[in-house]
């Protein structure tokens, strides 16, 4: 997006981009159109195209417009929620005998996707360490079709290569999906980096102030996104007018948010590095991170989420997460206020007992843009 000579900056592009003003009232932002039908100009004369809203919405094309100029594709597509969003990329690039390959450590609710839900119709998949492009080459067959990959990871904060295993994907033929819900596209982008779709849980850093719940799929390619536009429309699980106009009205200020919480979180980890009850730190903007200098190459900053193991075990984590006053204990993250969970018992349930597992001594802080010292006087507490 340019105005002929100068490539636009991120913020002016989350602030602009699909959003002229009401061309009827000079409104800066765009309306809510809180409506399901409109009225033809005689039979198939559509204005703006525009027939049914499960097809398309003038407040979520804003949105959408936006999403893909966001993240350097050629379409945006708005879903009800991630996983609405996930479902509809998986049924639209696979087909009954197709293989893919996830990361050992993926978000809960897309592990119980494939593995309870997508298996049933003929799908399969393997595990692997998406932190080793060996490791996924090493789990790709002669049916893959695509290679899915979280990073940072939640919510073991694993770094994966973008570019290295974009091209171990493309040497198989196979698609490469990047959740980028943890980072944002403020903070990375795995289309530069090679990616074919990007996903995202708008629920957290874009929507940002957790009162919303959705999804996105941005595609690199303009015939895949059709693919996926096709899907979207056949499945139905839109984003409504009105989610869509509180996550277009978050990403006006996703840049300065992401700036706060990437700040605030080093606060953090500063201090759970001196604190003798914790055991391990997970936090990507660390040297001693497996994949720090990776990090360091395709992020802007390390981002708001940080994850850390207690002495004790199970029970002494989830006393850390009833003592915390100012991080709230709840499930989710990416909004303005600190959250506070055990994703063995809350997020990841899920994926007990299986390839996913998570240490049960294990804690997750969504760092909000509070007052960095209150946070930090707040998780002290909380862990003597």
């Amino acid at each position: 997006m340019t105005d002929h000579q100068h490539p636009q900056g991120f913020e002016t592009i989350a602030i602009h981009a699909g959003q002229e003003a009401d061309p009827v009232t000079g409104a800066v932002v765009p309306p809510i159109y809180q409506v399901s039908t409109y009225k033809q100009d005689g039979v198939g004369g559509l204005r703006g195209g525009y027939e049914y809203s499960r097809s398309a919405n003038p407040t979520r094309t804003a949105l959408e417009e936006c999403l893909a100029a966001l993240e350097g594709g050629q379409r945006g597509l708005a879903f009800a929620s991630g996983l609405a969003a996930e479902d509809t990329l998986l049924r639209t690039i696979l087909k009954p005998g197709d293989h893919i390959v996830i990361p050992n450590d993926a978000y809960g609710g897309t592990f119980r996707l494939f593995n309870k839900v997508l298996t049933r119709w003929g799908i399969s998949f393997d595990v692997a360490d998406t932190q080793h492009p060996e490791q996924v080459r090493a789990a790709i067959k002669p049916n893959t079709k695509a290679v899915w990959v979280e990073t940072p990871s939640n919510p073991l904060l694993g770094i994966t290569d973008i570019a290295a295993v974009a091209q171990v994907a493309h040497a198989a033929g196979a698609l490469l999906v990047v959740d980028n819900t943890f980072a944002s596209p403020y903070l990375q982008q795995p289309l530069a980096l090679g990616a074919d779709v990007v996903v995202h849980s708008t629920t957290k850093y874009m929507g940002g102030h957790s009162d919303v719940v959705g999804g996105a799929l941005v595609a690199a390619d303009a015939g895949l996104g059709e693919e996926l536009a096709y899907h979207q429309n056949a499945m139905g699980a839109v984003a409504g007018p009105f989610d869509s106009w509180l996550v277009l009205r978050g990403i006006k200020t996703l840049g300065v948010r992401m700036d706060r919480h990437s700040a605030n979180a080093e606060q953090i980890v500063a201090l759970l590095r001196r604190h003798p009850k914790v055991t391990k730190i997970y936090y990507p903007g660390l040297v001693e991170h497996a994949n720090h200098e990776v990090a360091a190459k395709q992020m802007k900053a390390f981002g708001g989420m940080v994850s850390f193991c207690v002495e004790g075990g199970e029970q002494a984590a989830v006393e850390v997460c009833n003592r915390a006053k100012l991080f709230t204990l709840g499930e989710s993250l990416g909004g303005v206020e600190s959250l506070i969970e055990h994703p063995g018992r809350m997020t990841h349930a899920s994926v007990a007992g299986s390839l996913l597992e998570v240490p049960a001594d294990l804690v997750r802080v969504s760092v909000g843009i509070e007052s960095a010292d209150d946070l930090v006087a707040d998780l002290a507490q909380a862990l003597d």
